[in-house]
């Protein structure tokens, strides 16, 4: 019998472990995964590693789990059904963003000696200009966490994203949704994504292609800062 207690015992510990680890890490009310809520859709969350503009994982983000307010990811699971029967799915860059990452962004666009992703990211333009010119500033709508950055990929391996000129976060006018001289091909592809954003309640931004807020934002003046977990 005493096996079998301390086998009791170890299952009931664990149990409760997992429960507090849950309790730990509950999102604030109004807030929800989007992995859970679109089990099937492509994820890429770039702050959390090395491969975007500051060339590290950002501040405020310890897991690599989309966040999203539930009104916000409602809509995106509907985004996501448009798509399905064409062989296409989303691929999410960005979600929510606490804005302890925002202030780290702009502590590097300071940092004028670190140039190591000028050339991937911001090859034709000074790192000067990168504050001034609006593709860093101090508050962000993803701070208000209905904002996402997200993208249009095949549904089956090996989920190649659709071309749409450019690569997420380049900063420059290229990645304009306008931007006249993209491809016909990239063109159609952007306007596929926007059309069906806009379609379900989202609206585009006109210096990101990729960049998309719901129209009624359940937190419109609230800039929130837990994080990414």
């Amino acid at each position: 019998m005493k096996p079998f207690r301390r086998l009791i015992g170890f299952i009931v510990t664990m149990f409760i472990a997992v429960a507090l680890m849950k309790l730990a890490y509950a999102l604030p009310d109004g807030f929800v995964y989007i992995d859970s809520e679109i089990p099937e859709i492509l994820v890429d969350m770039r702050y959390s590693g090395n491969h975007n503009f500051v060339g590290r994982p950002v501040i405020g983000y310890i897991s690599a789990r989309p966040v999203l307010s539930k009104p916000a990811a409602d809509k995106l699971t509907l985004v996501q059904a448009d798509l399905r029967p064409y062989g296409l799915q989303l691929k999410v860059f960005d979600a929510y963003r606490p804005q302890q990452a925002v202030d780290d962004f702009v502590a590097w666009s300071k940092d004028l000696d670190d140039t190591r992703t000028k050339r991937e990211f911001y090859p034709d333009l000074s790192k000067t200009v990168l504050f001034p010119e609006g593709y860093i500033s101090e508050r962000s709508g993803h701070s208000r966490g209905s904002t996402v950055d997200l993208t249009i990929a095949q549904l089956k391996a090996p989920y190649t994203e659709l071309d749409m000129g450019t690569p997420f976060d380049f900063f420059g006018p290229e990645s304009w949704p306008d931007f006249a001289g993209a491809t016909p091909q990239q063109r159609a592809n952007r306007l596929l994504l926007r059309s069906l954003m806009i379609k379900h309640g989202f609206n585009p931004y006109q210096q990101e292609w990729w960049h998309f807020t719901l129209d009624n934002e359940p937190f419109p003046q609230t800039y929130f800062n837990f994080v990414v977990q």
